[in-house]
C-alpha cells in the first residue's frame, strides 16, 4: 500500500474525483457532487482559504495500482485556536474501500502532516472552507438522498473513525418538513402562531423576501446578522464585505426571491431565513458534469420545475432579539408564500442544525420538523492524555 500526494498531477487529481464514483456506483441514494465544486476547493485561485491557510491531499494506492482511498488535510490559521484548547486542523473528503488498514493509513497521514505544522488535534470530516458544506460524517439517513453540499457516506466509515480514536465533537441534524398547509398546519405548535402574531402587532418589525436588484444591500444585511448571530458561536472568523458579496453572487443563479427572508426592526437587520432550491434534485441528472449536456439537462429541469424540494441553508436571529418570537414571525411570513395553491416547493429540509444549538432544535420541532439525517463532526486529540471536550452549547 502506498500513500501518494495528489499535488498538481492531472491524473491524480482526476483519481481524487473518480474514486467516489467507483465506491458508490451501486448505491441508489448517493448523488455525485459537481466535479467543478470539488476542484474549486483545492484550487488556490478559487478558494480564499489558501490566502492564509494550507492544504494537502493524498490517495491510497494498492499493489495493483488501484486507488482505494483518498483524504485531505488543511489548516485555517484563523480558526485553529478559536474556541479550542489546542491548535486544531482539519481532515476531510475521506473516501475509502472497506479496509480499516487503508483508513488508518490515511488518518495517520493527516495526523502527521498536521502535527508537523504545530497542530495538536484534527476535526473531521470537514471542509477547507465554511461549515455550510462538506461538513460531518453521515451516520443516520443512509436511505435518503443528500442535499446539495452535504456529503453521503457509507455505514462502515463510522467504525473507522471511532476505532481510530475520533470522538463525537458535535452532531448535525437535517430536519424534514412538509410544506403544504393541510399537512404542516396540524404539526405546528400553537405557540408558533401566537408568538408570530405578537411580533406582527408590535410597531417597528418588518419581514420581507430578498429582491435581486437590491442584492448588495441584502448581502450587507446578511453579513451584519451572521457576524452577530453565528460567527462567535461557530468559532469562525467574522464575515467580510467581500465574502458576503461573494456568497450572494454564488447563490444568484439559483436564488429564488421568495425563498430568502429577512427581518428588520426599525430598519435594522435582525434576522434571516435563507432557503434555496434543493439543487441536488437537478444535479443528480448531470453526473457531476456541467458541460453543454449537463447545462441542457439543468435548464430542462429548471424550466419544467421538476424539483419540489427546498432546503434551509442558514437561519439566524441577532442575540438581542432572540426569545422574542422573531423566529416564528419570519417562518410564518414565508408560509404565506408556501401555502399558496400550486406552489412549486412541497418539501423542505432544514439543513445543518447542531446539537449545540438547542434553540434551533426546539424551533425545528415546533415547526413540525422531524430529524431524518444525522452527521457527526469528530475530533481527534493527538495526545490521548488531553481532556476531550465537546462543542460548547450556544
Amino acid at each position: 500500500m502506498e500513500i501518494v500526494e495528489v499535488g498538481t498531477d492531472a491524473f491524480l487529481r482526476s483519481e481524487f474525483i473518480r474514486l467516489p464514483v467507483r465506491i458508490y456506483r451501486n448505491n441508489p441514494y448517493w448523488i455525485r457532487p459537481l466535479d467543478k465544486d470539488i476542484d474549486a476547493i483545492f484550487d488556490p485561485s478559487k478558494n480564499k482559504y489558501f490566502r492564509d491557510g494550507e492544504c494537502a491531499r493524498w490517495l491510497a494506492v494498492d499493489k495493483s495500482g488501484q486507488t482505494v482511498g483518498r483524504v485531505a488535510a488543511f489548516i485555517n490559521p484563523k480558526t485553529t485556536k478559536k474556541g479550542n484548547r489546542q491548535p486544531t486542523g482539519g481532515l476531510g473528503f475521506f473516501e475509502c474501500a472497506n479496509d480499516e488498514r487503508v483508513a488508518f493509513l490515511l488518518f495517520d497521514q493527516c495526523k502527521n502532516w498536521l502535527a508537523e505544522r504545530g497542530m495538536e488535534a484534527m476535526d473531521g470530516p470537514i471542509n477547507f472552507g465554511e461549515r455550510d458544506s462538506h461538513w460531518g460524517l453521515l451516520v443516520d439517513g443512509y436511505d435518503k438522498e443528500p442535499t446539495y453540499g452535504m456529503d453521503y457516506h457509507l455505514p462502515y466509515y463510522r467504525a473507522f473513525f471511532e476505532a481510530y480514536g475520533f470522538q463525537n465533537y458535535f452532531e448535525q441534524y437535517t430536519f424534514y418538513l412538509p410544506m403544504q398547509e393541510q399537512v404542516v398546519r396540524p404539526l405546528l405548535h400553537p405557540a408558533v402562531f401566537a408568538r408570530a402574531e405578537k411580533i406582527y402587532a408590535t410597531p417597528g418589525f418588518e419581514f420581507k423576501h430578498i429582491q435581486k436588484e437590491q442584492l448588495p444591500q441584502f448581502a450587507e444585511d446578511f453579513r451584519t446578522i451572521y457576524n452577530k448571530a453565528w460567527a462567535a458561536n461557530l468559532g469562525t472568523s467574522d464575515m467580510t464585505v467581500e465574502q458576503a458579496n461573494a456568497i450572494m453572487k454564488r447563490m444568484k443563479p439559483i436564488l429564488e426571491e421568495e425563498l430568502v427572508w429577512f427581518g428588520y426592526f426599525e430598519g435594522e437587520p435582525i434576522a434571516f431565513f435563507v432557503m434555496l432550491p434543493e439543487m441536488n434534485q437537478i444535479f443528480k441528472y448531470v453526473n457531476g458534469k456541467l458541460d453543454w449536456l449537463g447545462k441542457l439537462k439543468f435548464l430542462y429541469h429548471k424550466l419544467r420545475k421538476t424539483n419540489e424540494r427546498a432546503f434551509g441553508v442558514i437561519f439566524g436571529v441577532v442575540p438581542e432579539f432572540q426569545k422574542r418570537g422573531v423566529e416564528s414571525a419570519i417562518a410564518m411570513a414565508y408560509s404565506k408564500v408556501a401555502w399558496r395553491p400550486g406552489y412549486q416547493y412541497k418539501h423542505l429540509e432544514l439543513n445543518w442544525i447542531g446539537d449545540f444549538n438547542p434553540k434551533m432544535l426546539n424551533f425545528a420541532k415546533m415547526l413540525g420538523g422531524v430529524a431524518h439525517k444525522t452527521h457527526i463532526t469528530y475530533r481527534y486529540l493527538f495526545d490521548p492524555a488531553q481532556a476531550f471536550e465537546r462543542h460548547p452549547v450556544m
